[in-house]
């Protein structure tokens, strides 16, 4: 069923990418020929996958991974050499978003890193919408398909690799090989790796309007998008050798790189912060805030923006107005959350310890949480008080004529 799957994929939007990419012609039609390489080599993984056990140590799973690797390199590397093509913000849109095929290093939630690596493909895609919506709907049409066979591409781990690749044998997926990281995105005044080998502050959250005092704040004159002194071009994207992958670090491991506060298009990136009370004020509805490896810091959100991930933080808290979409905890321990207006749907993905304190606007808000451990509810009382309310944590499986019947077990004490 997986490579069934698989093959449904390049027979679809993939299919319709490489059409339109070929009508475009020039160096997108020859870019699209290594992507649709890259794509066969993980259909024979896919299918080598299902017919044989995981690897059995690092090594041989490094020799797996490696003509896929080494084709992602390819794709990235043409981007490059290219640079004063016409069509640079295509070639840069696949480039950022092609090490998605790297979720089949990924475990145990590898569908949320795709939709990751295509909203940073969307961030060129975004362009060549604006640079040719007046001039030739073939390339709205190509952008179309592209994100659609990402999207496509999530919706099939998320069916048939949930928590990892699946090995046909064993049925388990590898554990502590990240997939190859993503091509450094060019924000104008600093380099990044967005998936880089990468939280007593609980008191403040509930301070009220206190909160915001002694905050830091983007200033214009910070802003690289209205201070172009400050841009510098983007820096040439090297691949590291296979062997050189580093597993992901845990969020209580030591800080050691310098901060990051900083816009890149619709990311706000916020990185490696410890003890600093930070703020975001000039926000839009289309806005990703991604906080990845904070200890002891509060970040404050004002506006509306579109989703919010905590990344891997410690004892760390975010105040925010409204969300469109969700707000996610991935890999965090002790952090909170406070939101002011309204939030559609909360993700927990092995964190320990998540105290999300909720406002009426948000009492339909959906939980989706998975390997996590002390999940407390907020909600509002009439009087301003709080109900506090846990997310079951064990649950009680029965086998019936249907199958099995699986229910929450209430929490005793």
């Amino acid at each position: 069923m997986s490579v069934a799957g698989y093959e449904d994929l390049l027979n679809g939007p993939v299919k319709k990418y490489l059409e339109l990419s070929q009508k475009i012609g020039g160096d997108v039609a020859a870019h699209s020929k290594l992507v649709e390489k890259a794509l066969q080599i993980q259909l024979q993984f896919v299918q080598k996958a299902a017919n044989r056990s995981a690897p059995a140590n690092q090594s041989e799973q490094v020799s797996l991974l490696a003509p896929m690797s080494a084709q992602i390199q390819q794709i990235q590397e043409f981007r490059e050499r290219n640079r004063g093509s016409p069509f640079f913000n295509h070639l840069s849109a696949i480039s950022e978003s092609i090490p998605a095929l790297g979720w089949v290093a990924v475990s145990p939630t590898p569908a949320p890193y795709i939709k990751e690596m295509n909203d940073a493909g969307q961030f060129y895609t975004n362009r060549v919408l604006k640079d040719w919506k007046e001039k030739d709907k073939i390339h709205i049409d190509w952008c179309k398909a592209w994100v659609q066979t990402l999207t496509d591409l999530q919706q099939y781990v998320r069916q048939h690799h949930t928590t990892g690749l699946v090995w046909g044998k064993t049925g388990i997926a590898p554990v502590g090989i990240p997939p190859p990281p993503p091509p450094s995105m060019p924000i104008e005044d600093v380099s990044l790796v967005i998936n880089d080998d990468r939280s007593a502050l609980f008191a403040q959250i509930n301070q009220g309007e206190d909160i915001t005092k002694k905050l830091k704040k983007v200033t214009s004159e910070m802003q690289t998008h209205k201070n172009p002194a400050l841009r510098a071009g983007p820096a040439p994207f090297k691949a590291p050798a296979v062997t050189s992958i580093k597993s992901v670090l845990p969020a209580n491991a030591p800080i050691d790189k310098p901060s990051v506060f900083t816009r890149d298009g619709k990311k706000w990136l916020v990185e490696y912060h410890k003890g600093e009370n930070l703020v975001i004020d000039n926000v839009e509805m289309n806005n990703v805030i991604y906080m990845f490896r904070c200890q002891d810091s509060t970040l404050t959100i004002k506006g509306k923006v579109n989703s919010i991930v905590m990344d891997s933080c410690r004892k760390s808290s975010v105040v925010f107005d409204s969300l469109v979409s969700s707000i996610e905890f991935v890999n965090c321990q002790s952090v909170q959350m406070q939101v002011l207006g309204k939030v559609p749907t909360i993700s927990i993905d092995k964190t320990d310890g998540c105290q999300m304190y909720l406002n009426a606007e948000s009492l339909n808000v959906e939980f989706i949480t998975s390997k996590s451990s002390e999940m407390n509810v907020m909600v509002p009382k009439a009087n301003g008080d709080y109900s506090e309310y846990p997310i079951p944590e064990q649950f009680k499986t029965t086998i019936n004529q249907n199958g099995l019947n699986t229910t929450a077990i209430d929490s005793l004490g």
